[in-house]
């Protein structure tokens, strides 16, 4: 998902409709994760910016219209600063939505906090169960609706998740939120979740499935392409089951799959699948990135910047998704590329280039600045010379002249880089030491102070923040260690964790790490052997009374589509994260692997993908698209003429531009002469293709003939000068 959208449907439903539903939330504001260290030991993460409003803003503005009337948010570790800043918000001010804060210093799991609740007696009926670093803008009504049908006819229905369609990648086995590869097995007909495992051992190639849940299930569909959204329809069983069993900790690892193994108390859990809508939980450091993105981009419609919701300033959006507040200053010689934020009363100097990218508020930026693909938080300073590679750069910090953030970087706050100091690839940067005991994402989701990290000082506090300053300073940090004047710490990385740096960073994943995933996954799959009960990763599982040719048929339509989907996003992701066409193509070739595709598939999909791209560009008149057309097509001519290497795959995509003219994009109908010629400069498509694709239509019915009649023409030009070229060589000969 990469296309800027230009629009979506407003989040919330009816008003009469919604008023009939008395519906409460939970939201857990304390989502543990070590991903998100050095910055979560001074801020909590739902008080992170997202596109320059703190997370927390998302999901509770989000609750707000969707229909819930009353919020609990629970908070531990770092809970002063929640408790304060909601305190000191509009949402306690609100007539008809109540947010209410729940603190506790001893609850360091979900389970422990959902027992804290119980207590409380405060939830009287269905509930929402989410965390506070999830982002969505779908309507909960049908969900909803189907939830309480559910729990009429059955009493052992007590939950409802919310999923959504989202392909990993079969390179590396994770999301685009950067998560592991889910395997969800799911009541085809009735959608209760029979399975869900999401550690899976990709090197033994094989899951395994009891073999009950095949034989008491007619219809399975097993899937590896779901995304798990951590947005579910609860009952208030929920609470009393995890009251009742203490060891109950993680919602998905102990919960889910307790009640999925469990065949006494004949507890089930339901699937709710959106399309359309939107719905993200913000884990590690790529899903910020990937979120971020989507949001700019207009997927989270009506929560993006130039809409005014709950915590946000008003941002005017331009051409190519350029989001700009009204006050700012910007040389006239700096250059500001699409799909960018700049945030209020920041500068901008002379000759610098930012692309792909978002500026807090009160940011200095020097002049000759270089920065692309990174996240610059509030009151950040950038001297001149500086070169920014998709790196996050938290409040505050001081970068000196010449200094450079190599891809995955993250600076936490008020953090100084010193004069001329390269910080290598991956490296995270604190004012705080790193801490000896670290508790691993393996051991709790929430923590507090009994996890084994003191809490530090609220950076926030100016005199707090001096003494520490100081602090460093008489500890006698090597000034080489960060360059001249440079103040922070490098942490170091974790023995066996540097694998994990790169798969959750903000940056791409290099070339060389993806061609190393994949020969390693090809040398797993040479040791595997064959077995006819292993079961595939991902399809419906049927008894054989069950299955059809016009199954078959339509499962093959939907690979097709899927392959199709897949191969668009990984071209999107590549334009506007100005990814290299040989990583590209390695992307696309797992993918052809993966679902079995040849190389026609391939060319067909990234023509279309290319089309789409010129549509979806801005343009005010149907020359402005033809250009657009022809400059998308030169740009990316290497990537589509790698996978035509003979004259079928040529004709292939002669073929699939007939089917987009007629069926997806009729604006390209009265210029598909002009754009064949172009895919014949470029030599991109050669002229025997179009002849023999002339050939092929001598005996089709005229209305098959369209096109062919349109490009009369410029056949004939071609087969002139065929003739004339073949006069030639026959010269040449004699």
């Amino acid at each position: 998902m990469g296309a800027q959208r230009k629009g979506a449907s407003k989040v919330s439903e009816d008003p009469e409709e919604l008023a009939r539903v008395s519906l409460q939330a939970v939201l857990l504001a304390d989502s543990f994760t070590t991903k998100f260290r050095p910055i979560t030991l001074e801020r909590p993460k739902v008080l992170l910016p997202l596109v320059n409003v703190p997370m927390i803003n998302y999901t509770l503005s989000w609750l707000e219209s969707a229909g819930v009337e009353e919020v609990f948010v629970f908070c531990c570790a770092n809970s002063k600063q929640v408790i304060d800043y909601l305190e000191n918000s509009e949402w306690v001010s609100l007539p008809d939505f109540a947010v209410t804060t729940i603190e506790s210093h001893n609850s360091i799991s979900a389970g422990d906090a959902l027992r804290l609740i119980y207590e409380r007696n405060v939830i009287h009926g269905d509930f929402v169960l989410i965390t506070g670093d999830t982002i969505s803008n779908m309507s909960l009504t049908q969900a909803l609706q189907e939830h309480k049908e559910r729990k009429k006819k059955d009493s052992n229905a007590v939950m409802t998740m919310v999923v959504k369609r989202s392909k990993p990648s079969p390179i590396t086995h994770q999301s685009r939120l950067g998560t592991d590869e889910l395997f969800m097995a799911i009541d085809h007909n009735t959608k209760q979740l029979l399975y869900y495992e999401d550690k899976v051992d990709h090197s033994k190639g094989i899951i395994h499935l009891d073999k009950s849940l095949l034989m008491d299930n007619p219809s399975i569909s097993l899937h590896n392409d779901m995304q798990d959204c951590y947005i579910d329809i609860c009952s208030p069983e929920v609470l009393s089951l995890f009251t009742d069993n203490f060891d109950y900790q993680h919602l998905r690892r102990h919960f889910v799959k307790g009640l999925l193994l469990d065949d006494i108390m004949g507890y089930k859990i339901y699937t709710h699948e959106i399309y359309s809508s939107y719905a993200a939980r913000i884990d590690n450091y790529r899903s910020y990135d990937t979120v971020s993105k989507d949001i700019i981009q207009r997927w989270t419609y009506p929560l993006v910047p130039d809409v005014k919701f709950f915590g946000n300033s008003a941002y005017k959006l331009e051409r190519q998704g350029m989001y700009r507040a009204s006050e700012i200053l910007q040389a006239r010689s700096a250059q500001v590329g699409p799909f960018t934020v700049i945030g209020d009363n920041s500068k901008i100097g002379g000759n610098t280039k930012i692309t792909n990218s978002i500026i807090g508020q009160g940011c200095n930026i020097g002049s000759n600045v270089t920065i692309e693909g990174s996240y610059i938080w509030d009151n950040v300073t950038i001297e001149d010379g500086c070169k920014l590679s998709h790196a996050i750069v938290c409040d505050g910090v001081v970068m000196k002249s010449g200094a450079k953030l190599e891809p995955g970087v993250i600076l936490s706050f008020k953090v100084v880089v010193g004069d001329q100091f390269t910080v290598p690839s991956y490296s995270k940067v604190s004012l705080f030491q790193q801490p000896t005991n670290q508790d691993s994402d393996e051991e709790l989701e929430y923590a507090d102070n009994s996890s084994g990290i003191v809490e530090f000082a609220d950076s926030t506090d100016k005199s707090n923040s001096a003494l520490m300053s100081k602090s460093l300073e008489v500890q006698g940090w090597p000034a080489s260690e960060l360059g001249k004047g440079g103040l922070g710490h490098i942490w170091s990385i974790c023995e066996g964790s540097t694998e994990e740096e790169w798969r959750h960073s903000v940056a791409p994943i290099p070339a060389d790490k993806l061609e190393k995933v994949l020969h390693k996954a090809a040398d797993d799959e040479l040791e595997l052997t064959q077995d006819a009960n292993i079961l595939p990763p991902s399809g419906e599982l049927k008894s054989d009374s069950y299955v059809s040719d016009g199954d078959d048929n339509e499962s093959s339509r939907d690979d097709s589509t899927y392959f199709e989907k897949e191969v668009e996003a990984t071209f999107l992701r590549a334009v506007h994260e100005n990814i290299e066409v040989a990583n590209v193509i390695l992307e696309v070739n797992s993918l052809r692997l993966s679902y079995n595709k040849v190389a026609s598939d391939c060319a067909g999909a990234i023509f279309y993908s290319l089309m789409n791209f010129a549509l979806d560009s801005p343009h005010g008149s149907s020359s402005e698209l033809l250009q657009n057309t022809t400059n998308i097509i030169t740009k990316w001519k290497r990537l589509l003429k790698y996978y035509l290497t003979d004259l079928d795959e040529e004709i292939e995509v002669i073929l699939k531009f007939e089917e987009i003219c007629l069926e997806s994009a009729k604006e390209f109908t009265p210029h598909f002469t002009k754009i064949l010629w172009h895919l014949y400069d470029q030599e991109i498509i050669q002229e025997e293709a179009i002849l023999k694709w002339d050939a092929e239509k001598k005996e089709a019915d005229d209305s098959d003939k369209l096109f062919v009649k349109q490009a009369e023409k410029f056949i004939e030009w071609l087969k002139v000068a065929s003739e004339e070229e073949e006069e030639e060589e026959e010269e040449e000969e004699e």
